[in-house]
């Protein structure tokens, strides 16, 4: 074992950290940085868990898996030997003596199908032994607070996860998202982050997006595999691209026929900068006889000198609404116009073509749809060049170009021709010599 696997402090790099004393002391908090004017008070984004592990192996030893492997020890003057490995890997991760009220956690925190076991220090046969299994036991899985594009992203991975290992799901989510999914999936149970402290879970594990090379909660950086695949490496489950299941009962709200567009986002880098390019987009649709309705909850957004208002000559839905009524209006859309943005994410779970205009990130990073529209001419893909990590307090960060006249290129060179070329490819797509 390489002597960078394992670390007695606590903030070292490896697969291990060992501290004596206060558990909670041991616990490493990921977060997962917001927009944001002002840099905001370093608060975790998700619910506490148990500060102790919850439990009972032998002799007063604890443990759990929340937030991975933790083993506490008692103050009873004995010495112990533990050793975990990963069942699927065979590799052992950590094997040690330890000291009384040792408590010794894994650095790494996704899931890992662990092998516990303990013998007396010096002894022969192990005293407790203990395989990861969740069969019918509660395991909390979290989403960041207020994420409307990742929790939809990542949601379909809870169910997968779920369904593996026939467990009981806790889903922390932030309630507005929640309404949109929890009667579509009765077998899980739904709770607010600030509810998480009335639950005792085997297993927690903890959905972000984690920057600066971490691969402690993400067994890959996520630039690499894509947004919302990131979830399934977490959880181990199947990558592959699934949107959540939506209520699309609602009857349908406008008779003719109309396209749903999104044109704001968090991040200037996320709009498309092009400053002729929506007024051309929405030029051709209404000269094909479409409605085009700007279902944005900002009317206009930004930040200082910069300021984005929602296209000329759009229906103006925006405001803030209850996401079903946002999909009860994309739905009966003939197909959706969007952003690397949550509402996107949301189109994609209607069933609806999505039409993606993004330079910033890399197709990969995104939902498959065969209307993504990226300039391969310029600079693009900074979001996914895993030497570069997004500044989160930055509304305008652009990390090549900053400053200068390519300032945001990958989306000012993204011509209404491109996208207008996309929209024709479109099955549902209806010119209006069609009627």
């Amino acid at each position: 074992m390489d002597h960078n696997d394992f670390s007695i402090n606590p903030a070292a790099s490896g697969d291990i950290s060992i501290n004596i004393g206060d558990p909670a002391a041991a616990l490493p908090v990921a977060a997962v940085s917001p927009v944001s004017a002002e840099p905001p008070k370093q608060e975790s984004v998700y619910g506490e868990i148990p500060p102790v592990p919850v439990m009972d192996a032998v002799e007063g030893i604890k443990f759990d898996f929340n937030d991975g492997i933790r083993i506490l020890f008692p103050q009873n003057r004995k010495e112990y030997h533990v050793t975990f490995s990963d069942i699927d890997t065979g590799i052992i991760l950590f094997s040690q003596d330890t000291v009384p009220g040792a408590f010794v956690t894994s650095v790494k925190k996704f899931y890992i199908r662990f092998r516990l076991v303990i013998h007396e220090k010096g002894g022969g046969e192990p005293i407790f032994t203990h395989d990861f299994d969740a069969k019918d036991r509660e395991v909390m899985i979290q989403l960041p607070v207020g994420t409307i594009g990742d929790s939809i992203g990542w949601f379909s991975y809870v169910e997968r996860f779920q369904k593996k290992h026939q467990c009981k799901v806790i889903c922390v989510m932030t309630p507005w998202i929640a309404e949109i999914v929890k009667k579509q999936y009765p077998e899980i149970v739904f709770i607010a982050p600030g509810e998480t402290k009335n639950y005792r879970p085997y297993a927690c594990y903890h959905m972000g997006l984690f920057f600066k090379g971490d691969v402690d909660h993400q067994p890959i950086d996520f630039r690499y595999i894509g947004l919302h695949r990131t979830a399934g490496y977490i959880l181990g489950v199947d990558p592959a691209d699934e949107p959540p299941r939506f209520d699309l009962s609602a009857p349908r709200r406008i008779r003719e026929k109309y396209v749903c567009i999104a044109a704001q986002s968090s991040s200037q880098a996320k709009y498309w900068n092009n400053p002729y390019g929506w007024d051309g987009v929405v030029k051709f649709l209404k000269e094909n006889g479409y409605r085009v309705i700007c279902i944005d909850r900002e009317r206009v957004h930004g930040t200082g000198l910069v300021w984005n208002h929602i296209p000329w000559g759009t229906e103006d839905e925006t405001g803030d609404k209850p996401l079903q009524e946002r999909i009860d209006l994309i739905k009966d859309a003939d197909f959706f116009i969007g952003l690397s943005s949550g509402l996107s994410w949301l189109a994609w779970g209607c069933r609806v073509p999505v039409v993606m205009i993004s330079g910033f990130t890399h197709p990969t990073n995104e939902f498959a749809t065969p209307y993504r529209v990226i300039n391969y001419h310029t600079c693009h893909s900074c979001w996914n060049d895993m030497r570069l990590d997004f500044d989160h307090f930055d509304f305008l960060w652009c990390p090549r170009h900053k400053g200068t006249d390519r300032h945001f290129e990958c989306t000012k060179l993204i011509s209404a021709e491109q996208v207008i070329t996309t929209i024709k490819k479109i099955p549902t797509f209806r010119p209006s010599n069609a009627g």
